[in-house]
């Protein structure tokens, strides 16, 4: 039976078992997944926190309840309000030096690199991630499509106002929430009612990457979205090297402190700011 691996109780014990495991497993490939904790760090709340919750009339509704299709077919306005009023949270924040650091490690590693994000805020894009390498599995608030026909996501007309968290949506800003021809539009968001695609999400997408990469680092998640775990199980079906960016224990922590008794894993407590630069520095 292997030994129990060594927990490193500190930063300088954790950034020397960085060294070390890096060094055992000198990764050539590298898949990134990012959640909720690493946007959390420039100012945007968690969608389950206290602003997720939204106020129709006198009635109150979860993030679960409005991010839905049914929810979206019996109040398209309300939905939408709520969607707008996230956009402009997310406008407002601006990237960290998590953000930046992976944009640095994508211009380093080329196709070599791939990144997840289950946040729908556009910081990773923001910060100089591609497109081509930055998989929205969740969809982006910057974004709609057409309900019917068509629904290839187009970005939300620039002119469309900044609502606040009390502000309604005026007929001037509803009639901007058309397509180009006339069709009425929907938030480019997976709900919780509907299921991951590629064409839309670029889901088989992020499990292909997986199956190639010889290092996961997984950032500010706790699991609770299917893709990202279904990313990260087929990684760690692999015996890839992984990293857990995280404050808190989590189901990826757990996978790492396993894979550490192979000598392939490591748990960084921590956040993405103090953590993601430094694994950056070293694996350029």
């Amino acid at each position: 039976m292997a030994a129990a691996p060594k927990i490193p109780t500190n930063d300088s014990e954790r950034a020397a078992e960085l060294d070390a495991l890096l060094s055992r497993i000198r990764p050539e490939r590298v898949v990134v997944v990012t959640g909720a904790g690493i946007s959390a760090e420039s100012g945007i709340p968690t969608f389950r926190g206290p602003e997720g919750y939204w106020t129709v009339g006198s009635q109150e509704y979860h993030p679960e309840d409005m991010a839905t299709q049914v929810a979206f077919s019996n109040m398209p306005r309300e939905v939408w309000r709520w969607y707008l009023y996230r956009k402009a949270v997310c406008n407002q924040a601006a990237p960290n030096v998590a953000h930046l650091a992976l944009a640095k490690l994508e211009q380093a590693l080329g196709d070599r690199f791939m990144l997840v994000t289950q946040n729908v805020d556009g910081l990773h894009l923001r910060a100089g991630s591609t497109h081509a390498r930055t998989i929205q599995v969740h969809g982006s608030t910057d974004l709609m499509r057409a309900i019917e026909g068509d629904d290839t996501p187009i970005p939300i007309p620039a002119s469309m106002p900044i609502l606040g968290r009390n502000d309604p949506i005026s007929d001037e800003a509803w009639e901007l929430l058309t397509t180009p021809d006339g069709r009425r539009t929907r938030p480019h968001i997976l709900w919780f009612d509907e299921c991951y695609n590629e064409r839309l999400y670029r889901a088989e997408s992020a499990l292909t990457a997986a199956k190639s990469c010889d290092l996961l680092v997984v950032v500010g998640t706790s699991g609770a979205a299917a893709i990202p775990y279904h990313v990260a199980a087929v990684a760690l079906r692999r015996g890839v090297g992984i990293i857990d960016i995280n404050p808190e224990p989590n189901p990826f922590s757990e996978h790492a402190l396993d894979q550490a008794k192979r000598g392939s894993g490591l748990w960084l407590q921590g956040t993405g700011s103090q953590w993601v630069p430094e694994l950056v520095a070293r694996l350029t």
